[in-house]
């Protein structure tokens, strides 16, 4: 990204939504961690998603239906700490905002209190409305999120795209009217299709931000680990890979490996010294201690 297109400020709800009404893209990645947040708050990203799915890109699991909120908030605070500029949002994970409205906000409050994110992320469409409306009212700004909803794969009968037909089109429409009216003020579409993700963003006055849901959304995310090739079990199609971090560092440990056991490192560049005369003294110290 050139210099002068960079915001050389805290980014804001305000910020964002200029962006949406002067046709500025935004620009969000998901991140997980300290050093990529401080590397990619320097490349002038917009917004950092600490999404859920680290669950599987950095804890290992199968989805992201195991992560607890005390492991989203830990990594949650490590991007917070290496961001300067970047708008940071908590992905609330499952079964954190809908036991109860009361249960939603002390959980959201947690990202806010504990982990400093500008604000947090709920899954869902009308059925989470009045979640949002609850935790919105609480002085919690939220980002929705619809289309395929990854803590609610059981019943989505797998990960595939929303709103191929006219009655799932139509909920995902609807989905977003509901969310936006509950207080949101920005939504994730996730695996729709583009066209209809065309008549989301031009119906809702809230940005509206892709995850695999075509060009006329008014931002792009992606999972960070996916575009740099360091997570190699899957890569959805909406993906574009920019590099292949994963075999490059594969390639720097296999180097590594074969340096030790092979006695090529270290060498003396890499060892420190002791003066010859302390060392004949530690020699004959230590040839007197029985």
């Amino acid at each position: 990204m050139r210099e002068k297109e960079k915001i050389k400020h805290k980014v804001t709800v305000l910020d964002l939504q200029e962006m949406k009404e002067k046709g500025r893209k935004i620009t969000m990645l998901s991140i997980p961690d300290y050093p990529l947040a401080l590397i990619a708050d320097r490349a002038g990203l917009d917004t950092i998603l600490v999404g859920d799915s680290l669950a599987m890109t950095v804890l290992g699991y199968e989805t992201t239906v195991p992560i607890t909120l005390d492991e989203m908030i830990h990594h949650a605070k490590a991007v917070s700490r290496g961001t300067k500029y970047a708008f940071i949002i908590g992905d609330m994970p499952f079964m954190t905002n809908n036991t109860s409205e009361r249960d939603a906000i002390i959980n959201a409050g947690r990202f806010m209190q504990e982990a400093g994110t500008d604000a947090v992320k709920v899954e869902g469409g009308i059925n989470a409305a009045h979640i949002v409306n609850a935790i919105v009212r609480a002085g919690i700004p939220v980002v929705g999120h619809i289309g395929l909803t990854p803590q609610h794969i059981s019943q989505l009968g797998g990960y595939k795209a929303q709103g191929t037909n006219l009655e799932t089109a139509t909920r995902v429409i609807e989905d977003a009217l509901a969310v936006e009216k509950a207080g949101a003020f920005a939504i994730i579409l996730e695996c729709v299709p583009d066209q209809i993700s065309k008549i989301v963003t031009e119906r809702l006055n809230i940005p509206t931000i892709s995850y695999g849901a075509g060009i006329h959304c008014d931002g792009q995310g992606l999972v960070a680990h996916d575009i740099l090739g360091i997570f190699d079990k899957f890569t959805p199609k909406f993906v574009k890979q920019y590099s292949n971090l994963g075999k490059q560092i594969q390639d720097v440990f296999e180097e590594y490996i074969d340096d030790v056991v092979n006695q090529k490192f270290p060498e003396d560049e890499h060892s420190f010294h002791i003066k010859k005369d302390q060392l004949d003294a530690v020699i004959k110290r230590n040839s007197q201690i029985n």
